[in-house]
């Protein structure tokens, strides 16, 4: 199946110059989301993850039914205030400024493998952060998926050195 032809772009958005790849039409067509999910979990399953973690807001559109496939537990990372109970907290650098991710101190156990998704690697500086957070807590990375990942922003280089699933490139 081709990816490509279900993602829409749209060029200056969020400010000029930037062409946005849209997953929301991929979402909605039934045969494009089960062939990604599908294909996530052939791609992934090998790492053996017991948790998969998803960063707000698209890492938990597919890493939840990626998670469910694997048989694994589903675990969200949030922007700051939208957990309830006490959290880990990671600061991390923007292209403009800081910003901040948290998970639940009590999400994760100690040891546990732990596989990091997300719809599109760019910078790679949220995923980056997400790997901190998981190994504050004593998790093993196994690796990262991705739907889309954008080669020339060089996100990898900002990743620890595990196994890293992409399943279209820009």
């Amino acid at each position: 199946m081709d990816l490509k032809s279900l993602i829409r772009e749209i060029p200056d958005f969020p400010k000029p110059g930037i062409l946005f790849r849209d997953i929301t039409t991929l979402l909605r067509d039934p045969d494009g989301l089960r062939y990604t999910i599908d294909s996530l979990t052939e791609k992934c399953a090998s790492l053996s993850p017991d948790y998969v973690v998803g960063m707000e807001s698209r890492g938990f559109m597919f890493g939840t039914p990626l998670a469910y496939q694997l048989g694994a537990g589903f675990i969200p990372v949030r922007k700051p205030g939208k957990l309830p109970a006490a959290v880990h907290t990671v600061e991390y650098e923007l292209e403009y400024g800081m910003d901040c991710l948290e998970m639940h101190q009590d999400a994760l156990h100690p040891g546990s493998r732990v596989l990091i998704v997300d719809d599109l690697i760019a910078t790679g500086g949220t995923a980056a952060a997400t790997a901190k957070l998981v190994q504050l807590i004593g998790c093993t990375l196994v690796g990262f998926g991705f739907i889309i990942e954008l080669r020339d922003l060089n996100g990898r280089q900002r990743l620890p050195d595990v196994p890293i699933v992409t399943l279209m490139e820009y």
